[in-house]
């Protein structure tokens, strides 16, 4: 774990114990919640009214993080065809300054990015935000659903693996093209849609 300089984790629907010890068992301190909307119906535990304090009574420090980081952009600009736009989204100044909030608060603890989705390969924390870490040589590891951590290399091995139907050698000649590629076709199926009002889609 020592390798590592931050790690990433999807609540689920994990039990508010299981979460609590898979976030001891790598040894964080503190969380940095990227989720657009801090809050969930269904598991109240993990709203940021609730998940804070708790957090708080085991010495895990909360950090929200969403305005700069989440994975809804406000701006309709950062759509495309009501597809929130990774690419477009990584080169915005808020989020620039989210990442280096992010340097700058795993530089003095243990930082666990938060959002939902288990698989970090279904969620932008991953797709967008890890992505962009490693690519400025910061090392993520991913804290999966039954507490061991894959490295964010391993995971673009597995999103290689998902887009083309087998492994593949990430230094390999053309292989930065094609995770670049596989990045955008995993985008399109799993990133934020804006919901089509009803007049407009009747009209179609």
């Amino acid at each position: 774990m020592a390798a590592f300089d931050l790690f990433s984790i999807g609540h689920s629907n994990v039990a508010a114990a299981r979460f609590i010890a898979m976030l001891q068992g790598a040894g964080v301190t503190a969380i940095a919640d990227v989720r657009s909307v801090p809050a969930s119906r269904h598991f109240p535990w993990f709203s940021k009214s609730n998940l804070a304090p708790l957090l708080a009574q085991v010495g895990i420090d909360y950090l929200a993080m969403g305005g700069s980081l989440g994975g809804r952009p406000r701006d309709e600009r950062l759509y495309r065809d009501g597809i929130a736009d990774y690419a477009a989204m990584a080169l915005q100044p808020d989020y620039l300054a989210g990442l280096d909030r992010l340097a700058e608060a795993a530089a003095r603890s243990r930082l666990c990015l938060m959002c939902a989705e288990r698989d970090p390969l279904d969620c932008h924390r991953c797709l967008l935000v890890a992505r962009s870490l490693a690519e400025r040589g910061i090392c993520v590891g991913h804290i999966l659903n039954d507490g061991g951590i894959e490295p964010h290399s391993k995971t673009e091995a597995r999103l290689l693996a998902l887009i083309a139907g087998s492994g593949c050698d990430l230094f390999a000649p053309g292989q930065r093209d094609a995770l670049a590629a596989a990045y955008r076709r995993r985008a399109l199926v799993v990133a934020f849609r804006q919901k089509i009002p009803r007049v407009a889609a009747e009209k179609r």
